[in-house]
């Protein structure tokens, strides 16, 4: 009888034991399940963050056209403001938490990355020089030109080029 009784004990212990390991890879499949669902969540929060980020890129004060004719433009870059925050770009580093921005001129032909030498002959302006994916929107890019002693704004259509790294 006592073996028996001995025997019914190791079988509940074996099963207790059993249903316990059972219990925790259970648990750790459903924690494995939500952490990819946070990854991909918080993936989509960042590009959607990029995408605001794009539609507001040239209305920051360091981009933007800024007054004429007594009116705020709206979606204007500012090309000279451009090339100069592009020489001082390591401040802004973590600023926008972003990989880079690059404003492609469309009605360019040049491939050439602008430089303060080649300025604005030159057909893109890339702020960082990561490649990451990247959120596109377009806006207006304004550069002061002289004729016959006349300064005036000199405008194009550009594409704005917002790209993230995405985080593993």
């Amino acid at each position: 009888m006592k073996k028996k009784a001995q025997l019914k004990i190791q079988q509940m212990a074996f099963m207790l034991i059993a249903v316990t390991i059972f219990f925790i890879l259970a648990g750790m499949f459903v924690l494995v399940i939500a952490r990819s669902n946070l990854q991909k969540e918080a993936e989509i929060l960042r590009e959607e963050d990029s995408e605001h980020l794009v539609e507001k890129i040239a209305n920051v004060p360091e981009f933007i056209c800024g007054e004429t004719f007594g009116s705020d433009r709206i979606d204007c870059i500012d090309a000279d403001k451009v090339m100069v925050l592009k020489e001082k770009i390591e401040k802004y580093k973590d600023f926008w938490d972003i990989e880079n921005i690059k404003i492609i001129r469309i009605s360019s032909e040049s491939t050439e990355l602008c430089t303060m030498n080649n300025y604005p002959d030159c057909g893109i302006i890339q702020l960082f020089d990561n490649d990451a994916i990247g959120v596109s929107n377009f806006a207006s890019l304004c550069r002061k030109e002289s004729f016959s002693g006349e300064s005036y704004d000199a405008c194009e259509v550009v594409k704005v080029i917002v790209s993230y790294k995405p985080r593993s």
